[in-house]
């Protein structure tokens, strides 16, 4: 690391009156306007991008946390000071909080160059936050760290746990298939989600939180502690002081989040059984330091990384149980002779040296597994290639039916999510426990947005049959928190007219796992020939983000950011 430099505080980036001086006297003069006082005013500044939202639950524990943030800067000999950016609340957005991760992102990025800062906290957790501001922060270029809510403790329902998500789509199939009666599923639906954080279960935000925590952005093993356990407040109060630590270094996210943290961050991934969301964000926040990642590589470490992780929607256990076995040091340990150990974090330690310190209790077993007793011998994702999808798909292996990863099945298409909504549950439906359902036109690009509407529901006259799990494809995604044999996030998408747009209800599909394909069983004349009769693109009207983003949103595979914000970026020319 280089010699540290002076700070430059309050006269970071003067506002261009075309006269320095009087820029730096009037910033002091709006600023004591605030009651703060010289000495205040003369010391480095820690920005604290700050995300609470009434529409973003994960978060409503931020107040505390701030404050503990606070202390630690201030303890530090720093002046911190809060500015806001977007919030993302994953099920108060429409169409989906994924169409409005970028718009974060940018807002992250230009409001920490724009402000005098001399150094960052992130403050997230719910599932986009958390990419949209690493994504932000390797772009804006001065030292960060991340601090997030940490996940939810349980609830309780007549004798078990629940934990959101996972239970509540559980209980949902049975209240689908009969099995819950209206009384009951209402009375699950104030059990789910019972204290502040994110899900409680190896989720996306779970999984982010662990990705970086795994590139070196957060204080070391902070990623699981609980939202309510005492402990988050300790780790909110070491990060305002890590933030203050890191004011004149070198430590910018883009020196950090390399190439060799990001294959770490994907072992990670897979030893965790993590989010098939995961993939999508990680590719983003790569792509903002110039790094691209290859799918066969992926497949490749999932053949060779174990799954460790004994979590649901997979397992047995929660985040909660996840912390106390260990968390993610636990893990590291579980697969360092497959990590790049040279890897540093926001500490400016090595992963080396983080894994010399011993742990302060023994690992919990029963949730984190040792590396010669897996939860699985292979990697819980993998990436799919094939003419459905030449670009790539991805199936969380570790989540689907055994005896389904090896299929062909006759396709039942749906054209939209609103023939989805139409058709699924009708009981004149023409389709069986065999075939396989397919969604097309809700990738990035589609109106819809890729939601999370990848985990398509079982028919409701199957659902009533006992009929639990089917292979379905889409372009789409689908939550963290669900399971089952699902092909998500098929490239090229049906709205760029990718193969997926041509399947046709009846033709062939055939999935297989262990040859990491999936193939349209139909020749390629009659593609050819579909191809030429698809309908032109209904030209709509669009302005603002919307245009924004429907002109320069990427594929899944490239992880949907904006093409002009990706550091391959050439620029436009002037």
């Amino acid at each position: 690391m280089s010699e540290r430099k002076p700070h430059a505080g309050l006269t970071g980036g003067l506002t261009n009156y075309g006269d320095t001086d009087f820029a730096r006297y009037l910033r002091r003069s709006f600023a004591k306007s605030m009651g703060y006082t010289d000495a205040a005013l003369d010391k480095p500044i820690v920005g604290i991008c700050y995300t609470e939202s009434g529409f973003n639950n994960c978060h409503r524990d931020f107040p505390q946390m701030l404050e503990a943030v606070k202390r630690g800067v201030l303890a530090s000999g720093a002046l911190p000071v809060v500015f806001p950016v977007i919030s993302l609340g994953e099920v108060f957005l429409s169409p989906t909080s994924m169409n409005f991760r970028n718009l974060m992102a940018m807002d992250v990025e230009e409001m920490i160059r724009a402000q005098p800062m001399d150094s960052v906290v992130l403050m997230g957790g719910c599932d986009k936050t958390v990419p949209a501001l690493l994504m932000g922060a390797a772009s804006a270029g001065k030292p960060a760290v991340l601090l997030v809510s940490g996940p939810m403790m349980t609830g309780r329902h007549r004798g078990e746990r629940l934990g959101a998500c996972t239970d509540c789509r559980r209980f949902w199939a049975r209240y689908r298939g009969g099995d819950v009666d209206e009384a009951e599923i209402n009375q699950v639906e104030g059990r789910l989600a019972v204290t502040s954080g994110t899900c409680a279960v190896m989720g996306t935000a779970s999984t982010m939180a662990l990705i970086a925590d795994t590139l070196g952005m957060m204080l070391p093993n902070s990623s699981a502690i609980p939202s309510v356990h005492a402990d988050r407040l300790r780790a909110a109060e070491e990060t305002g002081a890590l933030a203050a630590s890191l004011v004149g270094t070198d430590r910018t996210p883009d020196t950090l989040m390399t190439p060799a943290a990001i294959e770490n961050a994907l072992r990670v991934l897979l030893a965790v059984s993590g989010s098939t969301n995961a993939i999508v964000h990680l590719a983003a926040i790569a792509g903002r330091v110039g790094v691209d990642i290859d799918l066969d590589a992926f497949n490749r470490l999932s053949d060779e990384t174990p799954v460790l992780v004994n979590l649901k929607p997979v397992g047995d256990g929660y985040m909660e149980d996840f912390n106390t076995a260990g968390g993610l040091d636990a893990v590291l340990r579980g697969i360092a002779d497959k990590l790049n150990l040279e890897t540093r974090d926001v500490t400016g330690q090595t992963l080396r040296e983080r894994l010399a310190r011993p742990l302060p209790d023994p690992i919990d077993t029963r949730f984190i597994r040792p590396p010669n007793d897996p939860v699985e011998p292979v990697g819980g994702l993998i990436a799919l290639h094939g003419n459905l999808a030449p670009g790539g798909a991805i199936l969380k292996r570790a989540a689907a039916t055994p005896r389904l990863l090896e299929h062909e099945g006759r396709a039942v298409v749906f054209t939209s999510l609103e023939d989805l909504a139409a058709r699924i549950d009708d009981p004149d439906l023409d389709v069986t426990a065999d075939d396989v359902l397919v969604l097309q036109h809700a990738g990035p690009k589609s109106p819809a947005g890729m939601p999370e509407a990848g985990y398509l529901p079982i028919p409701k006259k199957l659902a009533r049959q006992g009929v639990k799990d089917m292979v379905r494809i889409s372009d789409a995604r689908m939550s963290g928190t669900a399971f089952g044999t699902v092909v998500l996030h098929v490239t090229p998408e049906a709205a760029d007219g990718g193969p997926l747009a041509l399947v046709l209800t009846g033709d062939r599909i055939r999935l297989s796992a262990s040859r990491k394909s999936i193939e349209l069983l139909v020749s390629e004349q009659e593609l050819a020939v579909r191809r030429a009769n698809l309908p032109a693109d209904k030209a709509g009207s669009q302005r603002g983000y919307k245009w924004l983003y429907g002109r320069h949103v990427g594929n899944a595979t490239s992880g949907c950011d904006f093409d002009f914000l990706r550091r391959d970026w050439p620029g436009e020319p002037v």
